[in-house]
């Protein structure tokens, strides 16, 4: 699978990150919802999850896959951080 293969070139801690990054933001780039390249991002990062044990369904479990430094998988945006500004 083409997005398996993209995605297994890179380093898992940077793909959480980017995910991470990407999810952040969904409120202001709704749009990222429909993107293939998202849907093969998480697709990529649950069974990768589901490889290390983790129940996917349990949220919370989730977040603290993506995010081992948080254990409420707070993300990468700080709270209040500003959003980026949306493209024109």
């Amino acid at each position: 699978m083409r997005g398996e293969a993209v995605a297994a070139a890179h380093d898992l801690d940077e793909l959480k990150l980017v995910f991470r990054a990407l999810h952040g933001v969904l409120p202001r780039y709704p749009e990222l919802l429909d993107s293939h390249f998202m849907a093969e991002l998480q697709t990529f990062l649950h069974a990768q999850a589901q490889r290390d044990g983790v129940d996917i369904a349990d949220h919370s479990a989730w977040d603290r896959w993506l995010d081992s430094r948080s254990a409420t998988g707070a993300g990468v945006r700080p709270a209040g951080a500003p959003l980026p500004p949306a493209r024109p």
